[in-house]
This record gives C-alpha cells, sequence and structure tokens, in this order.
C-alpha cells in the first residue's frame, strides 16, 4: 500500500515552526505512517492552488488561514492547526497555555522578591491577552497589583513603527515605581522595552527586569542585556500535532478540539538575573559588574563607579543580594566560564583570557573551589548530557 501523503506547512524563519517540525518529525520517525512534502514558504497560506495541486491525505500547518481551512473542508483533507488563533469550526487545534505562560513569568518575578509589576503586549491579539491575563492572575494571587500598557499590533514591525513604539514604552516606563518586573507578550515586545528602557536611562535589571516570551533564541541573545524567555514546549506540539494526524487518517475524530500544551520553563538570561534592589547605588554597581566583571575589574573599580565607600557597599550587598561584591564579581566570571565551556571548544587559556583572568591555573583553582570539578572534567560531563539534534523534516519525499 502506498503512505497517504501529508502537507507540512511551516516557514523555517521562524525557531518556533522549526521546533514544532521537529516534534513532527520524531513522531514520524518513530511511526512510519505518510510520506511528507515541506512547504517551508508557506504558500499554502494564501494559494489554494497548492492544495489542489496533488491529492493530499492530511495537512499539519503553523500557518493556517480561513482560506485554507476553507479550501481542505471542500477536498475533505482532514487539517491540523498549530497556529495560535481562535480555532476554525471542524478544525482541531493545537497552541500553547498562554494563560499558563503568562502564570510562569509572574511565578519568575515573585521568587526573585519583586513588589511591583508591569505587562506590556498586544490588545488585538487573543494570544497576547491571554498572556496578560495571566500574568495579572498571578501577581494578584500574591496580593500585589499590575501596570498594564497594550497597544494594537499592526501585523508586522517596521523601522518606522518600532520607533514609535520605543517612545511610547519609555513614557510609561518613566511614569512606573522602580524596581520593577516587566514581562512582555513576546520577545519581540521584550525587545523594545529593553531599548525604551535605555533610551530613558533606566538600567536593566537593576530598575527594570524584563521577561519576554516563546524563547526565540537569536532574538533573545541579541539583546542587550541578554533576555529571559518563558519558553513554550513548541516540540512537544508538533509531536501531539502528528499523533492527531495519526488517528484524523484513521478515521478517528479529535478527542480535544482545542489541545493546550503546558510550557517548558523560564530561560533566565541578564535581563531578569537579579533580585529586586531598591538601592540605586547597589543597582549601578550591579550594573557595572554585571557587564564589566569579565574584565577583571576590582572590587576597587565598583566602588568608584558606584560613588560608594568600602564598608557601606560591603554592608549594602549583604543586606540585598546576601553576598560581598567580590563574591558577585566571582558569580557573574563563573557563569560566564560555564558557557564557554558548555557552547565553544576553547583551550582553557582562551577562556582565562575572555573571563578576566591572567593566570589560566589561577581560574581552574578557583573554578574547582567553587563548582567542586574541575573545569575539563565540567566540559567532558556536561557536553556528554547534550541531546542528539534530531534530523530536519526533509522536503519533497522525507
Amino acid at each position: 500500500m502506498k503512505k497517504p501523503h501529508v502537507l507540512l506547512v511551516f516557514l523555517t524563519r521562524f525557531e518556533e515552526s522549526m521546533a514544532m517540525l521537529k516534534g513532527v518529525a520524531h513522531f514520524e520517525r518513530t511511526h512510519h505512517l505518510w510520506t511528507a512534502f515541506h512547504d517551508d514558504q508557506a504558500i499554502s497560506e494564501t494559494d489554494p492552488r497548492w492544495l489542489r495541486s496533488k491529492k493530499w491525505q492530511g495537512v499539519i500547518s503553523r500557518h493556517t488561514t480561513p482560506l485554507m481551512a476553507q479550501t481542505c473542508a471542500e477536498l475533505k483533507i482532514p487539517l491540523v492547526d498549530l497556529n495560535d488563533i481562535p480555532p476554525y469550526p471542524g478544525v482541531p487545534k493545537i497552541r500553547p497555555d498562554n494563560v499558563g505562560i503568562g502564570h510562569l513569568g509572574a511565578e519568575h518575578f515573585i521568587e526573585r522578591g519583586y513588589q511591583k509589576f508591569g505587562f506590556s503586549g498586544f490588545g488585538n491579539n487573543s494570544w497576547s491577552c491571554e498572556r496578560r491575563d495571566g500574568f495579572v492572575e498571578a501577581v494578584r494571587l500574591a496580593g500585589r497589583e499590575c501596570s498594564v500598557f497594550d497597544v494594537e499590533y499592526p501585523g508586522d514591525s517596521t523601522p518606522f513603527w518600532e520607533e514609535e513604539q520605543i517612545d511610547k514604552i519609555a513614557v510609561w516606563l518613566k511614569s512606573l515605581p522602580k524596581p520593577i518586573a516587566v514581562m512582555a507578550c513576546v520577545d519581540l515586545r521584550a525587545q523594545q522595552v529593553i531599548s525604551a528602557a535605555h533610551a530613558s536611562g533606566i538600567l536593566v535589571p537593576e530598575e527594570v527586569a524584563v521577561l519576554g516570551a516563546n524563547n526565540d533564541t537569536v532574538r533573545c541573545e541579541l539583546a542587550d542585556p541578554a533576555l529571559s524567555s518563558v519558553a513554550p514546549n513548541a516540540f512537544q506540539s508538533g509531536y501531539r500535532a502528528a499523533a492527531l494526524m495519526r488517528d484524523l487518517l484513521a478515521g478517528r475524530k479529535a478527542a480535544v478540539a482545542d489541545q493546550r500544551v503546558d510550557p517548558v520553563g523560564v530561560v533566565t538570561r541578564h535581563s531578569t538575573d537579579v533580585l529586586a534592589v531598591d538601592d540605586r547605588n547597589v543597582a549601578a554597581a550591579l550594573s557595572f559588574i554585571r557587564e564589566q566583571a569579565c574584565r577583571g575589574i576590582t572590587v576597587g573599580d565598583v566602588l568608584q563607579h558606584a560613588h560608594a565607600s568600602r564598608s557601606q557597599m560591603e554592608r549594602k550587598f549583604r543586606h540585598y543580594i546576601g553576598r560581598s561584591p567580590q563574591a558577585e564579581i566571582r558569580r557573574v566570571q563563573l557563569r560566564k566560564i560555564r558557557q564557554l565551556l558548555l557552547e565553544t571548544d576553547f583551550p582553557l587559556k582562551r577562556i582565562a583570557e575572555l573571563t578576566g583572568f591572567e593566570h589560566m591555573e589561577y581560574m581552574c583553582v578557583l573554578f574547582k573551589r567553587m563548582t567542586g570539578d574541575s573545569p575539563g572534567s565540567y566540559r567532558v560531563r556536561m557536553q556528554d548530557k547534550l541531546p542528539s539534534p534530531a534530523p530536519a523534516v526533509a522536503t519533497p519525499t522525507s
């Protein structure tokens, strides 16, 4: 018997789409139920001729439109929709638990001692409103209130719109009490919040901690500071979509018409990697350490930048973050060493240079004292734990 032909509609320029596609591929690799054609430019989104050009037995789409849903219904092709918008009648949908994403964001900030909260999103998108409502609900359950700043999203980000948004967000940020924790509906919006803070002379994360959602890795790493983000489980969404397509091809109906997938958790980067501190001197010192620790700075450099005496700064650091300025410098250096050991194949001498150590031997001694592991054994042990990359779904007949 010939295998069914399934059309996969995923724009590969989006990281979330690629993760979903890997989930689909993983399911198919273990079940071998169909042959797939990957519409990696999502032409089927607007051109129904693609759907009519071949006798498809099923369609899994991240970019479902009313036209696509209508065409599939006319041709009696089972369609599984992964687009995070309200469902089309008769079309089973799998999407993130957006309320859960908002809850996770609030809990991330509450654990760091924040008392003041804000949320910025797109009021004309249901997924953004769900994330906002989850965040506000969790904040209120903790006995706090939340300032909300929503705008209408035009559907595409242009330089003019971006500049306009940064100006508007800056006005909002200036009106908020500090320190404050702000979650944005998506990483794009969070990046705008960070840019608005910079334009206003507001320290991130010391005065405004910023959290995004979707964990678009490239966008998060390009932000300055690197952006923390709530990660949805896109791989699981793709896997479930493939399992659902198996059932539809077998003539079984979807048990749940609108499935929600729990988020993985918060990926913490610099933009929220701080405790709530309402002292401007300490905030300035923490910002300086975060930016300069790997350049070999001393506590004296920190004191000069923050305009404080050693005894005063020692006392304030222990009160607010529970450690000395020197220990905070070492903590930031240690985090960078771990990152370089895990993500690069640089020799230890080069890692020492990049993290502010004049002598590689001293860096190794310090690393083992603080972690109980040598840099070399840590690198081997952690790289052994990394999962093997899943093979991508090929275009025609993978």
